[in-house]
């Protein structure tokens, strides 16, 4: 089964005339994750160890491995870099620093928009952080 986006879920939601059938429909789709959850299910999607994702993230490794236990709530920067490690898309991404209560990218703001730039252009963290300084903005990883 393929995963929806949010656009074909609410465009799904606003078509059914029975909210219970939607439910049932979509409850692989809906499901609420933790962040240790949702992690575990994009290092399964991705093919990667948690260990392959920690020494690509850049973090420190005791903190990153804290990070996928849901045992440290995790700066917006330090969670961006594990989404860089996962390889993964600008959807996924906002869904996960949604999930882990932080503020999603917004396009707005300077930073954000690099950030969202390099997503969309599979940047690696060394080339986001050398775009990042080239243009005044501070490291995503110092």
């Amino acid at each position: 089964m393929t995963e929806k986006n949010t656009g074909e879920l609410q465009g799904e939601l606003k078509k059914a005339k029975d909210v219970t059938a939607f439910l049932q429909e979509n409850k692989d789709e809906l499901q609420v994750k933790t962040l240790p959850e949702y992690l575990a299910a994009l290092l399964e999607k991705k093919g990667m160890t948690k260990k392959e994702a920690v020494h690509a993230s850049g973090l420190e490794r005791t903190y990153a491995y804290h990070i996928f236990k849901g045992e440290k709530n995790p700066q917006r920067p330090k969670l961006l870099a594990i989404a860089f490690a996962l390889g993964l898309t600008t959807e996924e991404t906002q869904y996960l620093l949604r999930l882990a209560g932080l503020s999603p990218l917004y396009v707005r703001r300077p930073w954000d928009s690099v950030i969202l730039h390099a997503l969309d252009h599979r940047q690696s963290i060394m080339e986001t952080n050398a775009l990042l300084q080239s243009l005044g903005e501070t490291q995503l990883l110092k």
